[in-house]
């Protein structure tokens, strides 16, 4: 559909979305969470995307990999993790919208700031290669 792209621009892409990803969570763990409007279990329930943030990461990079070695295997790979990330983007949405983090003042233009790049990164995994 978006065969004007290049695979490798989108191989790139996974890259960089993968170490965004990971500097995210080095961060996090870096930062205290005390304000007082975040909802009863922020912590407990942000910790548990630690996990399939690393699958999501790691599988981006050996997908882009294969993407600029002109594998096949890349192709699908991407595939998988265009949905791995649509999948945890509208978790996060529906997380963010279900307690007001999207508001000025609970970090909403931090948190959409996260939501953007997700959306946009997942469309064009998926998007360029159905």
């Amino acid at each position: 559909m978006l065969d004007f792209i290049n695979p490798k621009i989108v191989a790139l892409a996974q890259i960089v979305m993968a170490v965004g990803i990971i500097r995210f969570w080095i961060i996090w763990f870096r930062t205290e969470h005390n304000e007082s409007w975040l909802p009863a279990g922020y912590m407990e329930h942000e910790r548990t995307f630690v996990y399939p943030d690393s699958v999501l990461s790691t599988l981006m990079i050996i997908s882009a990999i294969l993407l600029f070695l002109e594998k096949p295997l890349g192709v699908s790979l991407t595939l998988v993790c265009g949905g791995m990330m649509l999948f945890l983007t509208v978790i996060d949405i529906a997380y963010f919208t279900q307690h007001g983090l999207f508001t000025k003042e609970r970090g909403g233009a931090e948190n959409w700031g996260l939501i953007i790049p997700m959306v946009i990164m997942s469309l064009l995994m998926i998007i360029r290669f159905i």
